[in-house]
């Protein structure tokens, strides 16, 4: 059987039909659990079947499948337990991040405000063990303010000699930029389309080296040992950090598997684990621990408690309009206030321009799910490509509507919630990356400046380019 995103004429996949449910029904509750013997186990047993990944068959290797199928509660609850055991030397300091399109998930579950979520889901995290609970919007804003640079750039070096347009990149959670979509892209595709990648890293990929790099070498109250210690800890190898990040996409527990971390650290992984909204969220409903609201941490000493926000995107990061915003200034001295958007062939498929006396000067595309992408590949192929830039995203829909939350029992979209969703993340305040002081001190003192090598190792990344599978090409949609 395959999966509806499929490209190929036969997939191995399994598929949960083929296998039963993701969770054991027989699941105890944590508290349970915890008294016995301190330690986690039904719960742990979840799995992730490339089912519920986007990407085709021929993006994951066997091994990667035996990696995968680890990138659930289990890893999760392992940590917390030897965070239990005497031996302080298998500590580790546990890091939580969660993805912004994530939180409308936890409002709408909790019948909360996406504030009062946000603590209730940081107080759950850290009756558990966690040590810390941080927002990834700072991350986006790297990745966003990344891709505008590029984008500029690309613009003035592109010719009809040196073809550096279109660039396409995505907001996609699992971005850079969205596995299913990249990893079709570098492993199915090839050329002509991975040349026209945007090379920012994505906000996980960012915030794992925030994480493991600048976050780790700064005066820490909770050392590596139990939760309630209070010493202070400054240089902790990037090793006794475990990362977790709670997304809306199950393609991040992908991106996890590719990330690298630095030249400067070579062998570190900037994830450890992603855990989905839907995974958390059965967390919270199978627990009876008692849970007080948290304040979400920041990576700041001079910050109380991270604001919620978001940036300009329907259902994303936003990418295409705060790229666009800034393509019209630099390169037109155009002041945009209101983007408009224009649906073509379909609501997945938008398109935005800037006019002047007539003239077209700026043409941008968003395209949501794998039908709308391998329209524009075909086009791209064929030289008939009329857009300079193209955000991507595989899910239709948007991130919001990510495979890892909103779902039904039987794996169909929940349009209720995600109705739900759409309204609670509209009201949640949009910040533009530029007017982020935090950034630009991050720039200096963490990337020793915004075009410095360092900020090119940590920011960006390159992609493969094997010979691309022209029978993909090819399929009809």
């Amino acid at each position: 059987m395959k999966c509806e995103h499929c490209t190929r004429k036969e997939c191995s996949k399994k598929t949960k039909t083929d296998d039963g449910e993701n969770v054991s029904p027989d699941v105890p509750s944590l508290a349970q659990e915890n008294s016995e013997k301190g330690e986690f186990h039904k719960l742990a047993d979840a799995k992730i079947f490339l089912s519920d990944c986007l990407a085709c068959d021929s993006c994951v290797t066997a091994e990667e499948g035996a990696q995968l199928s680890q990138q659930n509660a289990k890893d999760f609850f392992r940590v917390l337990n030897l965070n239990k055991k005497c031996d302080t030397s298998e500590h580790k300091v546990l890091v939580v991040s969660v993805c912004p399109q994530s939180l409308p998930y936890f409002a709408a579950k909790l019948n909360l405000s996406v504030t009062d979520a946000s603590r209730r889901l940081c107080g759950f995290l850290k009756s558990l063990g966690v040590h810390y609970v941080f927002d990834m919007a700072i991350a986006a804003d790297f990745s966003i303010l990344e891709s505008q640079k590029e984008f500029v750039r690309r613009y003035h070096q592109h010719s009809d000699e040196q073809r550096a347009l279109p660039m396409l990149t995505s907001a996609c959670p699992g971005e850079p930029r969205f596995q299913g979509w990249v990893r079709y892209a570098e492993r199915v595709l090839g050329h002509p389309v991975t040349p026209h990648l945007c090379t920012a890293k994505s906000p996980q990929q960012v915030m794992g080296s925030l994480v493991k790099d600048y976050f780790a070498k700064q005066q820490l109250t909770k050392s590596p040992t139990l939760a309630d210690d209070k010493r202070v800890v400054k240089n902790l190898p990037p090793e006794k950090i475990f990362h977790v990040v709670v997304a809306p996409c199950y393609d991040k527990k992908l991106e996890a598997l590719q990330e690298g971390f630095s030249t400067a650290l070579p062998g570190a992984q900037g994830t450890d684990c992603v855990l989905t909204s839907g995974e958390i969220t059965q967390m919270m409903e199978q627990s009876d621990l008692s849970v007080k609201d948290a304040a979400v941490d920041t990576l700041f000493r001079d910050a109380k408690e991270a604001v919620v926000r978001r940036h300009d995107g329907t259902g994303s990061d936003g990418h295409l309009a705060h790229v666009f915003r800034h393509a019209a200034k630099e390169l037109f001295n155009e002041h945009v206030e209101e983007i408009t958007y224009c649906a073509l062939r379909n609501k997945d498929f938008q398109e935005v321009t800037l006019e002047k006396n007539g003239e077209v000067l700026l043409r941008f595309a968003a395209a949501y799910g794998f039908r709308n992408v391998q329209n524009l590949v075909l086009k791209l192929r064929k030289g008939k490509f009329p857009y300079h830039f193209v955000e991507v995203l595989a899910c239709p829909g948007g991130c919001l509507n990510g495979r890892g939350q909103a779902q039904t029992e039987h794996g169909h979209t929940d349009k209720f919630v995600l109705r739900q969703m759409e309204g609670i993340y509209a009201d949640i305040p949009v910040q533009p990356p530029e007017s982020s002081a935090h950034v630009q001190e991050l720039y200096q003192e963490w990337l020793e400046g915004t075009d410095s090598l360092k900020a090119q190792e940590a920011l960006h990344t390159s992609y493969q380019s094997p010979e691309r599978c022209t029978a993909a090409l090819d399929m009809k949609w």
